[in-house]
């Protein structure tokens, strides 16, 4: 998997009265992702993958500079459109490959029938099919949350507010919609997240200045294992 395409990205920790002041500036100046329903948010499920040694979880709480993580993911609980994703990080840049998987797919991948991944055209299917077999990722957690995108073309930006983040309580049926989750996060916060190529315009950076927020290394899938 050669030749990714790094963005910046920058997470930060802010108050649910912080996400207010900030959907009231960003509405002004970003569009709203397309994709959000007519109250604004989409709601995301993500089926996350680790090793036996949850490697994936350790390389985040260590802090390691170079980092994967696997989840298949939808949105609104659309059982159409799904997909298996490849998160890189590489000293605090962060790449994202994707492919597409059908509902009965990912029911054989969490059974551990994954063969037919191995004569996939789809070159991030085979990668996953090696990873399972020869490093055993396994199904581990599911993660549910809220979010609100704003996008600004230039600098390709992409700014999230991400609430009511939730685990999996023993369960990991991507499809159940009555899947016993709990929050994963102290009530009242929201995760901001940063996204863009080369330059953050200073309009945008204008509008995310908080005053009392700095960068942190948060995950929401190292929160949801924590937690469970």
């Amino acid at each position: 998997m050669t030749n990714l395409a790094y963005r910046n990205e920058f997470k930060h920790i802010i108050t649910v009265a912080d996400a207010a002041v900030l959907r009231s500036r960003l509405s002004c100046v970003l569009r709203l992702d397309p994709h959000a329903r007519p109250e604004g948010s989409y709601h995301v499920r993500s089926l996350y993958f680790d090793t036996p040694e949850d490697r994936a979880l350790r390389d985040k709480i260590d802090g390691a500079p170079m980092k994967e993580k696997f989840r298949i993911r939808l949105y609104n609980h659309d059982h159409s459109f799904i997909r298996l994703e490849k998160k890189v990080k590489h000293y605090g840049k962060a790449a994202k490959l994707g492919a597409r998987v059908t509902r009965e797919e990912v029911q054989d991948i969490c059974r551990g029938e994954v063969a037919f991944l191995r004569d996939s055209d789809q070159v991030l299917l085979r990668e996953f099919y090696l990873k399972v077999r020869t490093e055993r990722w396994l199904p581990r957690t599911v993660v549910d949350y809220l979010r609100e995108a704003y996008l600004h073309r230039p600098g390709n930006v992409r700014v999230t507010l991400d609430s009511d983040v939730r685990a999996s309580i023993n369960a990991t049926d991507l499809f159940d919609a009555d899947l016993p989750t709990a929050p994963a996060l102290e009530p009242g916060i929201c995760i901001l997240e940063v996204k863009f190529d080369g330059f953050l315009p200073e309009v945008v950076q204008d509008i995310i200045q908080l005053g009392k927020c700095s960068p942190v290394a948060v995950s929401k899938y190292a929160a949801c294992r924590v937690y469970t």
